[in-house]
């Protein structure tokens, strides 16, 4: 089997209302990332949450090589090294949240507050491509996809990683 490689880590912050505090949370990932954020949409109206359709309720920023590494190391290392196990797709991709943006390393600013974010890693192995291209689209086959296993491995092997079964407590 070819390596896994790391593709791609996007950064998710889902405040739920559209204004000030979106911004505010824009501006959290801007000067995380040194990227702009992209506002997504609500797609359903749901009056008990008081969300609109096509109201901007969250921000999200994908970051790709050197520094995607770095902030996925900073967001693990909040998170102790220690993942669920349900944390894993079965596409191998994975992913996790913190309570925090402080804790990533960012000084605390009065005016912006304190936001959590979630981080989602996408694993690909070589030869995904011809999934994606225009021209002569193929289908990526069974025994080249990333499997759950392999992304869990794949998270021991680079970063020490613990994954957890389910009835464990992680902040216990």
């Amino acid at each position: 089997m070819v390596r896994l490689k790391f593709k791609k880590l996007v950064l998710n912050i889902s405040v739920g209302e559209s204004g000030d505090r979106l911004t505010r949370a824009a501006k959290v990932l801007e000067q995380l990332s040194g990227q702009t954020p992209v506002f997504s949409k609500a797609r359903y109206t749901v009056r008990s949450f008081g969300i609109r359709r096509n109201e901007k309720i969250a921000c999200y920023v994908t970051v790709r090589g050197e520094k995607a590494m770095q902030l996925l190391e900073s967001g693990l290392k909040v998170k102790e090294y220690e993942l669920l196990r349900r944390n894993f797709s079965d596409t191998g991709c994975f992913g996790f949240g913190i309570q925090e943006h402080i804790d990533l390393g960012i000084k605390y600013d009065p005016s912006t507050g304190i936001y959590g974010m979630d981080f989602y890693v996408v694993l690909e192995r070589a030869g995904y491509r011809v999934g994606r291209r225009r021209r002569c689209k193929s289908r990526v086959g069974i025994q080249h996809r990333v499997t759950k296993e392999d992304a869990m491995k794949w998270f021991q092997v680079n970063y020490e990683g613990v994954i957890l079964n389910k009835s464990q407590n992680i902040g216990a």
